[in-house]
């Protein structure tokens, strides 16, 4: 099977690094074709554009940053979408609204096109391992024909059933983490001004009934200051936003996302939208 990969970002590159160190037949395309050149120089083909991948792949993978993005991607000008038609498949692992998805689907299958989401509950590192988590939703056929492509870049995936269940079920996810790491902030914040060790509190915290891998994770390069992207806080901020739209549309209130995604946007305006979202701490110091 010939896979094509769009977008090749802090999620992308490391996905399709380990589909060609796997022997797949890979082609791959980004904006900025650099970004291109170090799977090239390990056995990758290039495609020109979104629709040259497509045209030339059997299943095509997409891994933008956000709906709009993943939107002009797939159906724009040079779009994957002029490129599809019966026979293939095309795998949204973006994270994007329902909404947006399901837009996707429907111009992806108006071609002849199976189509099926699948965004990851994961970062960095685990895109590096292939530990990644796949949330899949759509054609349940081209699900079982990409498994073992999924299994290639992740430890685990789900069939949630139809369009747009995929997309809720990361943006929940991701809602709960932003919340977490908020909250988890203002306790490492509170410790340090109360005179407590933030190592000792860190430690404390992995050995109770809150524990959590992220904590432990991020709390020895928070203590430092050092925020080296794995998730960029402008991503889990819009996660944030649109969890927030989600849950208007079905008249949910969630005021603790709502206050988290608010401490968010400080830290945006504060210029730390590129560092890690664990940065967000920095929006809750006087300094700031």
């Amino acid at each position: 099977m010939s896979i094509g990969f769009l977008g090749l970002g802090i999620m992308g590159s490391p996905m399709a690094h380990n589909l060609v160190k796997a022997g797949c037949d890979v082609t791959v395309w980004n904006r900025t074709t650099s970004k291109c050149d170090s799977l090239l120089n390990i056995g990758a083909k290039y495609g020109s554009s979104p629709e040259s991948v497509a045209s030339a792949c059997d299943v095509t993978f997409s891994m933008l940053a956000d709906p709009g993005s993943a939107m002009e991607v797939a159906c724009g000008k040079q779009g994957a979408v002029h490129g599809l038609g019966p026979g293939k498949g095309y795998v949204d692992v973006s994270t994007v609204d329902g909404q947006s998805s399901k837009a996707i689907s429907i111009a992806i299958k108006a071609t002849g096109a199976q189509f099926l989401e699948a965004p990851v509950s994961g970062s960095k590192k685990p895109a590096e391992e292939g530990k990644l988590i796949f949330l899949t939703a759509g054609d349940k056929s081209l699900y079982h024909e990409v498994a073992p492509i999924l299994d290639i870049m992740g430890k685990s995936r789900f069939y949630l059933g139809d369009v747009g269940n995929g997309a809720a079920m990361k943006l929940v996810v991701n809602m709960i983490m932003g919340s977490m790491m908020a909250s988890f902030s203002e306790g490492m914040i509170l410790g340090q001004k109360m005179g407590l060790d933030p190592g000792v509190l860190v430690e404390v915290i992995s050995q109770g009934a809150i524990s959590a891998p992220m904590y432990s994770m991020k709390g020895p390069s928070m203590i430092k200051g050092s925020y080296a992207p794995a998730f960029p806080l402008k991503h889990q901020q819009k996660d944030l936003r649109l969890a927030l739209a989600m849950a208007e549309e079905v008249s949910q209130p969630i005021p603790v996302a709502a206050a988290t995604n608010e401490l968010y946007k400080v830290a945006k305006a504060h210029g730390l939208g590129e560092e890690d979202f664990s940065a967000v701490i920095e929006a809750l110091k006087a300094e700031l």
